[in-house]
């Protein structure tokens, strides 16, 4: 049976407001695959960590961040601060022995861009390669409480 891939997008409102208008349909005409999942955001600055450590716990196979330009983002640094995000997740990935790939920042123009649907079909064709999520296996064999957070944090609910 072939894998299709779990597949979460976050997208900076300004990033993704052209294309989404479209609507999937649209989208999918365009060349969107079908296996990502769009979260838009007011801005990717106020993504956290354990926002994308979430989307895979809760079984994505790969994440990607869709930000403005770093040097032309609406919120002024909102793009650079989702970077260092990303680029903190993509080392413990790595650390964990997890392909770092499996998450990507990309920057973007405004409006409708055909990057914002290569940047798709790009993470598509790489996490189709690599194949499932090494968490799915393992975060089916751990009790219901524990969770992928950073140390620190408290899983489960108070």
């Amino acid at each position: 049976m072939p894998f299709t891939p779990n597949i979460q997008a976050f997208c900076c409102h300004y990033t993704s407001q052209q294309t989404l208008a479209e609507g999937p349909q649209g989208l999918q005409a365009d060349g969107f695959p079908k296996s990502v999942t769009i979260h838009r955001l007011v801005c990717t600055g106020k993504l956290e960590v354990s926002t994308i450590l979430k989307a895979f716990e809760d079984g994505a196979d790969g994440v990607y961040v869709a930000g403005c330009p770093l040097d032309k983002c609406h919120n002024l640094m909102g793009s650079q601060r989702a970077a260092k995000r990303v680029a903190a997740i993509k080392k413990a990935l790595a650390e964990l022995g997890v392909e770092p790939e499996r998450i990507e920042m990309y920057h973007l123009e405004r409006g409708f861009h055909p990057d914002f649907v290569k940047a798709a079909q790009e993470m598509d064709e790489r996490i189709t390669t690599m194949g499932p999520s090494p968490f799915k296996a393992e975060l089916s064999s751990l009790p219901a409480q524990t969770k992928l957070m950073p140390s620190g944090c408290q899983g489960g609910s108070k």
